[in-house]
């Protein structure tokens, strides 16, 4: 290819160019380029399925059940209690070593938050013994608002 050729291709171009229909000079073009929002809405769904897990995370427990189960909203404003069924205790996830533990732990939240309540969690498997152990700590922390975790079930469920 000469130099000549190239002058002429570029010219050609040119010609093409110029005889595009255009736009009015006033118009805006207004197109959404959807790609960029689907990749930050798939991005958001990773972390919310990474982070959910997490935040949800607690001691294990399995609740007793009942037939006739009230619901209570899960408000985030009640003291979380956890008893398993090896007796260990929780206090919003945080491991008590004994009933005084779990008074200070309690006391020190109601300082902050003095309207909660106490919300206690007892494996279905652990002494009636432990789980009164622990109401008996939240009495002494000043609580009067205490409330015993259960699933519900149906009649037929086992």
């Amino acid at each position: 290819m000469s130099v000549a050729d190239d002058k002429r291709r570029l010219r050609r171009i040119r010609q093409e160019l110029r005889s595009a229909p255009r736009r009015a000079p006033g118009k805006i073009r207004a197109e959404i380029n959807v790609t960029p929002l689907v990749d930050v809405v798939l991005v958001l769904l990773i972390i919310f399925m990474v982070v959910t897990p997490i935040i949800a995370s607690g001691v294990p427990i399995e609740l007793p059940w009942t037939v006739h189960h009230d619901r209570k909203p899960d408000d985030g404003k009640d003291i979380i209690i956890s008893v398993t069924k090896e007796k260990h205790v929780y206090v919003f996830g945080r491991p008590a070593a004994d009933a005084r533990d779990v008074t200070r732990m309690v006391e020190e939240e109601r300082r902050k938050h003095p309207d909660k309540a106490a919300f206690i969690k007892g494996d279905r498997q652990t002494p009636y013994g432990a789980v009164r152990d622990v109401m008996e700590a939240a009495h002494k922390a000043g609580l009067s608002d205490v409330m015993l975790g259960t699933e519900e079930t149906k009649v037929n469920q086992p």
